[in-house]
């Protein structure tokens, strides 16, 4: 990721608090894993903005370098100038990051005050008036060599992350809806308003486009390399394993021409009752490869996927609030059949005919669910709906304990820990979001909060 940085600046300050600031934050920011991207120091007055004049510069400089940035530090190493940073960034098009250098008691002479504090003040309320949206953390100055600037810039390369990818996006839905699920519809007109294209495809589709994968085919033969190393297989029929494998080809052949971000199949019954597979480890896999699958045809859930995926930068899934656990009021199990990814989990599943299936449909119809236990972590979960031309979500944390289940319990899930869970199940309940919700490892609920609001005006539930 490569961060812009802007220097604001107040003439009747001392340069050499631009010129140190400008070292200072390079520095903070190489050491967070970001690049930067600097307006050249001979460009304007300290290479910093303070009139209209210079924030126009600053304009045509990221103008000449758009699409190579994801955000823009605005830098306050002194009071800064409201209007030469309105103009300087009214188009970034990107997340904005203010950050105010703070004063120091034995340094409050005029060559060393700052004053920082109060032109924070200043860029946040015309920002206001400008519609500028822009991301401000407590506390409100913090210098950057401190540590807790290295927790802001990891929250931050979230939000950027999560912009950008949910911005402009391509979900594929991959089949109807199964009609006894009328939890998961959504509206794609009102996704289309937030700039979420979803690309639908029949199941039909997917079958022809499976028959057309030919059983010498470089792709097939390395995917089915692929997936006996993934996880165990051992139990499952050669011409299942094979089956698999072509679904997995075709929709990585789907995702590649349409250029979909992330995917939601349609997982049952037809393809158990056609292709006799279940297709959750194929869910699976192509998540481990942080290509967000949702079941069950929920793009709600392929949404929040594909943001929890872009701020963790590794797999997220979907699971079913599933279960009580015994009389614990904060711990509950979160389960689906197999979709988990492998890097969630805590060893290599084990792929079986899928118990459900195997009862309602007979013996055989149904491999493909990936079993085993999500591992102890952290975790954000989220979910997202449309509703009354909105886009809706909810995010929340906890912590999977790696527990037991209990004997014969089957698919993969894991006990989740989460304060105050009977309340927020009350709050998910009457907003009307589905059973399902999507999860990553990693604490990062409030990029999420920030990504959602700030940037893409979705609506919060708050839980």
């Amino acid at each position: 990721m490569k961060l812009a940085l802007f220097f604001g600046n107040r003439g009747f300050f001392p340069g050499s608090l631009i010129a140190s600031a400008r070292k200072e934050l390079v520095e903070a920011v190489r050491k967070a894993g970001f690049e930067s991207l600097l307006l050249p120091e001979e460009a304007t007055r300290f290479g910093a903005v303070e009139t209209a004049a210079e924030g126009r510069i600053y304009a045509k400089f990221l103008e000449e370098h758009k699409g190579e940035f994801d955000g823009v530090i605005l830098c306050l190493p002194n009071f800064g100038d409201e209007n030469g940073a309105s103009e300087g960034l009214r188009d970034a098009g990107v997340p904005i990051y203010v950050l105010a250098y703070p004063d120091e008691l034995n340094r409050m002479d005029f060559a060393h005050r700052r004053d920082a504090f109060c032109g924070k003040f200043s860029i946040m309320d015309v920002f206001t008036q400008f519609k500028i949206p822009f991301t401000a953390w407590a506390p409100h100055t913090l210098h950057p060599s401190q540590e807790l600037f290295q927790e802001h810039l990891r929250k931050f390369g979230a939000v950027c992350r999560i912009v950008k990818r949910l911005r402009r996006c391509r979900i594929g839905a991959v089949g109807a809806r199964p009609t006894l699920f009328k939890t998961i519809r959504f509206d794609e007109t009102a996704l289309q308003g937030f700039g979420i294209t979803t690309e639908v495809f029949d199941n039909s589709d997917l079958l022809v486009a499976v028959d057309a994968v030919g059983d010498r085919d470089k792709e097939l033969l390395a995917k089915l390399e692929r997936y006996t190393s993934y996880t165990d297989f051992s139990g499952v029929p050669a011409d299942k394993l094979t089956i698999l494998a072509k679904i997995s080809v075709a929709l990585d052949r789907m995702i590649a021409e349409h250029e979909l971000d992330a995917v939601a199949l349609r997982c049952w019954s037809d393809l158990q009752k056609t292709l006799k597979i279940s297709p959750c480890v194929v869910l699976s896999e192509l998540g481990d490869r942080c290509i967000p699958a949702a079941c069950e045809l929920d793009v709600g859930n392929a949404v929040a996927m594909l943001a929890l995926t872009a701020a963790s930068e590794g797999p997220a899934t979907c699971l079913d609030w599933n279960n009580n656990y015994a009389d614990d009021p904060d711990r509950c199990i979160l389960f689906h059949c197999g979709p988990v990814p492998q890097r969630l989990m805590a060893k290599k599943g084990t792929v079986i005919d899928h118990p459900m299936f195997a009862k309602a449909l007979g013996d055989g119809c149904g491999y493909g669910c990936n079993v085993g236990l999500i591992r102890p972590m952290n975790f954000t979960f989220a979910s997202t709906t449309t509703k009354d031309g909105k886009l809706c979500y909810y995010s929340g944390e906890g912590k999977f304990t790696g527990e037991p289940l209990g004997e014969g319990y089957f698919g993969c899930g894991g006990v989740a820990c989460i304060e105050d869970l009977q309340r927020k199940l009350g709050a998910i309940g009457y907003g009307g979001y589905r059973h399902h919700v999507s999860a990553a490892e990693g604490f990062w609920s409030e990029s999420l909060d920030e990504a959602f609001r700030r940037y893409l005006n979705w609506t919060k539930t708050e839980l």
